[in-house]
């Protein structure tokens, strides 16, 4: 295929790249926006392969892994439930990184297989976009591992912090540029592994000290970072669809974590230098007092619910691992029957990943015009009967206002105690990802239904 046809469809690829994103923003056109993507990315994938004169033997081996790696995506793709998203996006950021930095090894290598030169005497430009290319991917690798890990509850979600911690990081940061500059004067191997392996390291210490509260921010950052990475490996195999990708992945990441981060209250300088300010969430922890809390059952909460003007139904995380998206729309298609007003309530944060709850919502076949963000739907708690919050914990706590020594202080949250009624779904009063006790479960007008989301929901239903 001649370069200006190749040029082409991945302009065209690029476009199709572009529609994805801009479906991918509302919930109405993400399914849409899904086959933009996948097109897009099969346009790219055809002419890479037909860019290539000669392949030789290797274009078996080629096949051969993309065989295997798309058998183990689909499959994992199938079987991974909802709730296991955000640590599913964790671990595919990790590979990204990895492949980042395994292509920069293989340029440095053999810089002949790519036209950067020869060994000891790589392009400047080249030796540039790898090595910023194999850092940036180094760092994305390691950091999504451990997002990974926190995420899925082998490592704790609290921070991990130690003095001096980012004076450290600073250093490192400062060390990876020095090298680079200096590896671009001598291409001493050794320097290049030098990279490599401080970037590595530098990607645990980034992400370590980022408590739970800020996992959703810290995902749609190791998103940018990934892209950055695919972006700088682009220019050093001089591929126009990685590049352009990249570019989006990172670009779009980064506007998304900093939307995020202005939505909870965060520096987002704070949160992407490593959780800079974190606070010691066990000692506030360890200083909670036992106090008393009132006990509900599912008669209670439908009785409540059905002589309600006005339910709103704030969904969370807990949600997502009951699965009850289902008995929630058929317990809301009960009230609106009995006349009552229903409408759902989303924060940003709300689950472990941006748009967790509209998924899970769209899943149930919810109306889109009856779910509100946050700064839609936050004045009307003051004039709603029952809050129904089914899972959700951190973005309903209420020292997030009145608590500067706690960790989600200064977070907008949602003015669920402002409700006439708070009933509110959890299995137990253990505290939520952030690691702070809610101190909405002992106020006078919440009624604490401790269950399983779903089990709960559906007795409600069968009591309405």
């Amino acid at each position: 295929m001649s370069a200006n046809l190749s040029a082409l469809f991945y302009l065209i690829s690029g476009i199709l790249f572009i529609l994805a994103l801009r479906g991918l923003s509302s919930p109405e056109t993400s399914r849409q926006g899904n086959y933009f993507g996948i097109a897009g990315m099969i346009i790219a994938i055809i002419v890479t392969f037909l860019s290539i004169g000669n392949f030789g033997t290797g274009i078996l081996y080629v096949f051969i892994f993309l065989i295997i790696g798309g058998s183990i995506g689909a499959f994992i793709a199938f079987r991974i439930p909802m709730t296991a998203m955000p640590e599913l996006v964790a671990g595919f950021h990790s590979l990204v990184g990895l492949a980042a930095v395994f292509v920069a090894i293989s340029a440095f290598l053999k810089p002949e297989a790519f036209s950067l030169g020869t060994v000891g005497n790589i392009h400047l430009a080249s030796l540039v976009e790898m090595s910023l290319g194999g850092a940036i991917g180094a760092i994305t690798f390691s950091g999504s591992i451990i997002a990974f890990l926190k995420l899925r509850g082998i490592m704790s979600g609290a921070p991990l912090t130690f003095k001096g911690q980012h004076i450290i990081n600073l250093l490192l940061g400062l060390t990876i540029f020095f090298l680079i500059y200096y590896l671009c004067l001598s291409q001493s191997s050794y320097i290049f592994w030098s990279i490599v392996i401080i970037s590595f390291f530098l990607g645990v210490l980034l992400i370590i000290p980022i408590g739970g509260a800020d996992m959703p921010v810290v995902i749609s950052m190791l998103n940018s970072y990934s892209g950055w990475a695919a972006a700088g490996i682009g220019f050093t195999l001089e591929n126009t669809a990685l590049i352009i990708t990249g570019a989006l992945v990172g670009s779009s990441g980064a506007i998304l974590s900093y939307i995020m981060c202005k939505g909870m209250n965060r520096s987002f300088f704070n949160v992407i230098l490593g959780g800079w300010g974190a606070t010691d969430q066990k000692a506030n922890q360890d200083n909670k007092e036992q106090k008393p809390v009132k006990n509900g059952n599912a008669d209670d909460a439908a009785f409540l619910m059905k002589n309600a003007s006005s339910v709103i139904i704030v969904p969370g995380y807990g949600m997502a691992v009951a699965q009850a998206q289902h008995a929630l729309r058929e317990m809301v298609d009960a009230l609106k029957k009995n006349g009552v007003k229903v409408s759902y309530a989303i924060h940003p944060v709300a689950g472990r990943m941006p748009g967790h709850m509209n998924v899970l919502l769209a899943e149930a076949n919810v109306p889109y015009d009856e779910v509100f963000e946050l700064e839609e739907i936050n004045n009307d708690f003051a004039n709603c009967d029952v809050a129904y919050v089914i899972g959700a914990n951190d973005v309903t706590n209420p020292v997030a206002k009145s608590d500067p020594q706690s960790p989600i202080y200064g977070m907008p949250v949602l003015d669920v105690e402002k409700s006439k009624s708070v009933l509110f779904v959890k299995r137990s009063l253990s505290p939520g990802y952030a690691g702070i006790d809610n101190d909405l479960f002992y106020r006078d007008n919440t009624l604490m239904l401790f269950a399983d989301a779903k089990k709960m929901t559906e007795e409600i239903v069968k009591s309405l």
